[in-house]
């Protein structure tokens, strides 16, 4: 029989949601259990509708197999962590906003309510999995919590099994992972740990797609993994801009160098920007690790990642006011998408946000439109973006629209901000037709044939492609 019997993983997030609904699905002999304290997020989890709180495709079809056989949601996390075998910790952290590393150093206030709520609740052994994205010997500080607070005869093993999902992917990731990680304590019980979790993912991964390495290894790796993936973003757009000051194409450039075996094609796609729960805030963690080490050159080598991406952001913004005659006050501004890349509705260090701002700032009015962002996480993000300035004032300028072509109507400048398909077909010649002229499209996301759009009259500015010949 199998060692896990019952899972409960706290958090019901961009990770854990998806994550667990998964293993329900593919291991219908164990009852898994996702607990959180937000209780309108448990309910959209239940809803008879199925209109669930994270928009992933594939996502919902998982959920109506599962939910109610062996998949529950509940916000009983007191009765989740008594009944598992197995406690994943899924919960947000996100970088400090204040105090010591802020700026750099991920807030890991969750994981420790977590953990402190584990040891206060658990009756017997349990083994508690590290699922959130967590700094090097995290799991040292939550052994030291769990062994002071434990209760008579109640034991625990810790294990780190970072994610590695791509949002807009994450369920066919979730299907087909190229690896799942463990990582535990080189001990006797930490290698048995290690097993049991094993065991579970073998249920639909191959043996050789599950490696098991030690506790900090696995931790650092996930920091690693991002860290790389979003080095290549950063010097491909860095590329981006000789290429619009020479004449040279992104394009063709990114296409010849991901030929070279050594290299690869992925990831190497121009953009206004990386954005997601990841990139940024692993960096930043990999940043502050490295000055806690004393390893100075190395912090900034990784920070000027993060620069990278941010110039990537203003340079595209000033691009914009310089073409539209050095001035964008008073003007209507359309930004397609809001979600930081298609297939989601996670807008977590969005470049639409950046934009957005930038154009307040200069007085312009805005115009979205995204097919998967609610106005209200608009609203907040803006806020967010924005602290001195009053939401009130905020909508003054900008406005959410319920599609793409209201969203251009009398428009000076389209912005594709979002990668999504549907951008694609869009009737831009009725586009042109209810904008004011000239008409200017600016792709951020590699995304359109300028050719094409230029024939019917815009102005068309792509990102990393220079007009020299």
């Amino acid at each position: 029989m199998p060692r896990v019997k019952q899972i409960c993983c706290i958090g019901a997030g961009y990770v854990g949601g998806p994550t667990c609904a998964v293993i329900a699905l593919k291991c219908p002999h164990i009852r898994v259990t996702i607990v959180d304290l937000n209780q309108a997020r448990i309910d959209a989890w239940n809803s008879p509708d199925f209109n669930l709180p994270i928009y992933e495709p594939g996502l919902e079809d998982v959920v109506r197999k599962a939910r109610g056989r062996n998949l529950f949601f509940s916000t009983d996390v007191d009765k989740g962590i008594r009944d598992a075998d197995l406690i994943f910790v899924s919960v947000n952290t996100p970088t400090k906003k204040s105090g010591v590393g802020a700026g750099f150093a991920a807030d890991l206030n969750y994981v420790e309510l977590a953990t402190r709520r584990i040891a206060a609740t658990a009756t017997s052994s349990k083994i508690v999995v590290e699922k959130s994205t967590v700094p090097c010997r995290t799991a040292e500080s939550m052994r030291t919590i769990l062994d002071a607070n434990s209760k008579p005869n109640a034991r625990f093993d810790i294990l780190s099994n970072p994610e590695f999902l791509a949002e807009g992917t994450a369920i066919d990731d979730l299907f087909a992972p190229d690896r799942v990680l463990i990582g535990s304590l080189q001990t006797q019980e930490g290698k048995e740990a290690c097993a049991a979790l094993s065991e579970v993912y073998q249920n639909w991964v191959p043996k050789e797609r599950i490696l098991t390495v030690g506790l900090w290894s696995s931790e650092l790796s996930k920091l690693a993994a991002n860290a790389m993936l979003a080095q290549r973003i950063s010097s491909i757009n860095a590329l981006s801009a000789i290429c619009e000051a020479t004449g040279a194409n992104i394009a063709e450039v990114a296409h010849s160098i991901g030929q070279d075996s050594r290299i690869g094609p992925k990831f190497l796609r121009a953009s206004v920007g990386f954005g997601g729960s990841c990139f940024q805030k692993d960096i930043l963690n990999l940043v502050y690790l490295s000055e806690s080490l004393n390893l100075k050159e190395v912090a900034e080598y990784w920070k000027q990642v993060v620069t990278m991406n941010e110039y990537q952001k203003r340079r595209f913004s000033k691009r914009v006011v310089d073409t539209l005659f050095n001035t964008i006050t008073g003007k209507r501004i359309a930004v397609l998408g809001f979600a930081f890349k298609a297939d989601t509705g996670d807008t977590r260090e969005s470049a639409a946000i950046t934009l957005i701002r930038d154009f307040q700032q200069e007085r312009a009015l805005v115009n979205i439109y995204d097919p998967q962002v609610e106005p209200n996480q608009i609203w907040t993000d803006l806020t967010e973006a924005s602290p001195l300035v009053p939401l009130a004032t905020i909508q003054r300028q900008v406005f959410i629209c319920s599609s793409a072509l209201e969203a251009c109507k009398n428009a000076e400048a389209v912005i594709i901000a979002t990668e999504w398909a549907e951008f694609k077909t869009i009737d831009w010649e009725a586009v042109y037709a209810g904008m004011n002229k000239p008409a200017f499209v600016f792709d951020g996301r590699l995304l359109v044939d300028a050719d094409k759009l230029r024939s019917i009259g815009f102005n068309v500015t792509v990102i990393g492609r220079g007009e020299r010949l």
